[in-house]
């Protein structure tokens, strides 16, 4: 418990230190940009590969099935509990609400809560997790902003996005149990090791524009209570019921208790769907989730 709450006060006084520099105007809204770019397309990359860089057996490889099948089942559940719950929305709400849903913060704020609380085998699982989601947010995701058909193009979006490629490459690697050079492996590393620091800073930058008054209201409560506690309580059910290893279960539980995706405003105001509204739901669930992302922690790690 001391160790899941050293790590949860860290992240939080990273937050902090974002949203500090921001206000401060140390960091502009275009210097945020970059950070978050080089986060996702350089940082987090790396640190995929280097979570992969571990022995593994074959019990490692099972439970990385397990990971895998049971993030798919998250994502269909995802779909269908968008479409019934929030179908008679107004429509801005509606994108958003079901946006959110299928696409969560695991990336950012789950890599390194999940490499924290679980160690380099947490981590990798996380990231095999990220697989269904990100095709499911590139995919129907996007689809559900512009009702696009063209399933090359998201196909294509979907292959060739970083992170995709970093499990891919790190899969190769834990199959292969090939070690690159120590140069190449101590760069990847170091890289990698920023994740953390970086991922929670760019939240408090986000968290610094917020008017944190106007942001809990009804519906937004609503959508943090299904995404942050329901959710996550059926499938730690659903995988205590099921025998489900405790280092599966506490992956998958806790990834899938994270807040809403930051892509959901980022979305609704590129294609104008009330990003006002898809703000909202980021930062608050993001805010909410300081408290109970802690509890799960706790839950899981007992």
């Amino acid at each position: 418990m001391s160790d899941v709450l050293v790590l949860q006060l860290t992240m939080l006084f990273l937050i902090i230190i974002g949203a500090i520099v921001k206000k401060l105007k140390i960091v502009s809204p275009t210097g945020q940009k970059n950070i978050n770019d080089l986060v996702i397309y350089l940082i987090l990359p790396c640190n995929i590969v280097k979570s992969f860089m571990i022995d593994c057996d074959h019990n490692t490889f099972k439970q990385f099935g397990m990971v895998f099948i049971i993030s798919i089942g998250i994502q269909i559940v995802s779909v269908i509990l968008g479409k019934i719950l929030y179908s008679k929305r107004e429509l801005g709400h509606r994108m958003s609400l079901q946006y959110g849903l299928i696409c969560s913060n695991a990336g950012f704020l789950g890599n390194p809560v999940a490499e924290g609380v679980f160690g380099p085998i947490g981590l990798a699982m996380a990231s095999i997790f990220l697989i269904p989601q990100r095709i499911m947010m590139w995919s129907s995701g996007i689809a559900i902003f512009t009702q696009s058909t063209d399933w090359k193009a998201t196909l294509k979006k979907v292959v060739t996005h970083p992170c995709i490629i970093a499990c891919f490459a790190g899969l190769a690697l834990m199959i292969s149990q090939w070690t690159p050079p120590e140069v190449i492996t101590k760069t990847i590393t170091t890289i990698g090791n920023c994740n953390t620091a970086f991922s929670m800073m760019v939240i408090g930058m986000i968290l610094a524009d917020a008017d944190i008054m106007s942001l809990f209201n009804f519906e937004v409560l609503r959508y943090s209570f299904l995404r942050l506690i329901i959710m996550p309580a059926a499938l730690f059910g659903i995988c205590t019921l099921l025998g489900v290893p405790a280092l599966v279960t506490g992956v998958v539980v806790i990834l899938t208790a994270m807040p809403a995706g930051a892509t959901t405003s980022i979305l609704a105001s590129k294609y104008g769907c009330d990003e006002i509204f898809a703000t909202k739901l980021v930062v608050a669930s993001t805010i909410l989730s300081m408290v109970t992302i802690p509890v799960w922690n706790i839950i899981l790690t007992r």
